[in-house]
């Protein structure tokens, strides 16, 4: 199963009660289909490039997370149905960093050599 990371921004509310029930769905929906969740990261609220609209008013404000995964196709198919209906949501983007985990490590070598700030491990911890 392919490794992805998914970068989402969520209308902002006060309460983060919309963001973690958001999180534990497409948490749930990627165990559930047979694929591994291997981290959850929250950046925290900040303000947007430019003023987003999507199913409500234009948002000045979002908070940003990522969900870091293994999973089928299939799957990232349907969570990305789940992702364009819900209403809390104002953009993510799927990213597909390897194809299977040998690969994430001759990456990591190939980052490392090229002395980047930023290597895969630091990206997975």
């Amino acid at each position: 199963m392919p490794l992805y990371e998914m970068l989402c921004i969520t209308t902002h509310v006060p309460t983060y009660q919309h963001i973690r029930e958001l999180v534990r769905q497409s948490a749930t929906h990627v165990m559930h289909q047979g694929g591994v969740v291997r981290n959850i990261n929250s950046w925290g609220t900040r303000t947007l490039p430019q003023r987003m609209k999507r199913h409500g008013p234009l948002q000045d404000i979002g908070d940003y997370w990522t969900l870091h995964f293994d999973a089928s196709p299939r799957t990232l198919r349907s969570l990305n149905g789940i992702m364009r209906r819900d209403p809390r949501v104002l953009r993510w983007t799927v990213i597909k960093l390897a194809d299977k985990l040998e690969d994430l490590s001759v990456e990591e070598q190939k980052v490392t050599s090229s002395h980047l700030s930023t290597s895969v491990a630091d990206i997975l911890a």
